[in-house]
């Protein structure tokens, strides 16, 4: 079995409505969370991933819309993936008169704490029309061996 274990951090790209609705359904609705596990808010991290266990990888694609190659980080440090980015303010000029405004620019961050099963040195990643893909390679299993006795 593979050995994934996934930290939301959400906190950073959440509006003030995101988060008052969070407390809102907490609070009004305990069972809820309890149906669907603890911290089922907290788990909705940005970006959202699909994360597929191969025979001899794993693969993450995370969608990241509306942002270039060159605004996403993937970092590895020790046996934690972290993915990251940030949204750069809008183009044009500073001074704007707001009709409305729902785009949120912010940084996000979301990490993946990968076992001692993979092989950190060959880990690939591509990001193409707003989505990520790393490929983290298995380690190939030793075979078999002889041990003889003294």
């Amino acid at each position: 079995m593979t050995k994934l274990h996934i930290q939301p951090n959400r906190e950073e790209f959440l509006t003030s409505f995101d988060s008052l609705f969070d407390r809102m359904i907490e609070k009004t609705m305990p069972s809820f969370a309890e149906e669907f596990g603890v911290g089922f808010f907290g788990n909705n991290s940005y970006p959202k991933v699909d994360v597929v266990d191969y025979e001899d990888k794993i693969v993450i694609e995370a969608e990241i819309p509306g942002l270039s190659k060159d605004e996403v980080s993937v970092d590895l440090e020790k046996n934690n993936l972290c993915i990251s980015g940030s949204r750069k303010q809008s183009r044009g000029k500073k001074e704007k008169k707001y009709i409305r405004k729902e785009l949120k620019r912010s940084s996000f961050k979301r990490s993946f704490a990968l076992g001692n099963q993979f092989d950190f040195k060959k880990i690939k990643a591509e990001f193409e029309n707003g989505l990520l893909f790393i490929e983290v390679p298995k380690k190939k299993p030793d075979p078999p061996q002889k041990v003889k006795i003294l």
